[in-house]
């Protein structure tokens, strides 16, 4: 059995790997993410297969599972705030709407990349108050997470509900990951 790597420093991503008993180590990526335009859909995907790769050639005898993950409401990309004034204006933006949560994923070997693809969740924040938004982002949980919110705590009380994979919004679309890692790990014991 090939190591399982992990591209990545979210405790989110590791919490969830461990939930569901795979044995693996991180190695973080030092890829930088340089730009958001164009298809959404894009980016993740590639930001992903970048960070998979670069950890692959240092790492070539293991697998290497990539993720990025952005929030894009009507098809702007909220990244992680820099700032408060940032976090409210973002929480601002979704309060009462639907927006989208998409998560790269990619599994490199070798160096190489072997696969990748996206997971995508529709997210329907709840028509919060603005002391409730402000509430949130004073007790800074919002601070390292795409979209300024983070489902998986306190930020659960914004949401109203989700269509799609519950996991990818808090950072790794689990079925979309299994399914790719049973096919990488099938490929490389043929």
């Amino acid at each position: 059995m090939k190591e399982l790597i992990l591209a990545s420093v979210s405790p989110r991503r590791s919490d969830i790997l461990k939930q569901l008993g795979l044995t693996f180590r991180v190695e973080p990526s030092t890829v930088q993410e340089f730009g958001l335009e164009n298809d959404p859909k894009f980016w993740p995907r590639l930001y992903a297969a970048m960070k998979a790769k670069e950890v692959s050639i240092r790492f070539p005898e293991a697998i290497v599972l990539g993720c990025d993950t952005l929030v894009y409401s009507d098809g702007l990309p909220l990244g992680k705030p820099k700032n408060k004034e940032e976090a409210c204006s973002m929480l601002e933006s979704l309060n009462g709407r639907v927006h989208q949560v998409l998560s790269g994923v990619a599994f490199a070997y070798g160096g190489e990349v072997l696969m990748s693809g996206i997971g995508e969740t529709e997210v329907f924040f709840r028509n919060n108050k603005p002391q409730e938004l402000l509430d949130y982002v004073n007790s800074l949980e919002p601070m390292d997470k795409a979209g300024a919110y983070g489902i998986q705590g306190r930020g659960a009380s914004l949401v109203k509900s989700i269509n799609g994979c519950y996991y990818n919004v808090v950072g790794l679309p689990v079925a979309l990951m299994l399914d790719m890692y049973k096919e990488v790990r099938n490929s490389l014991c043929r």
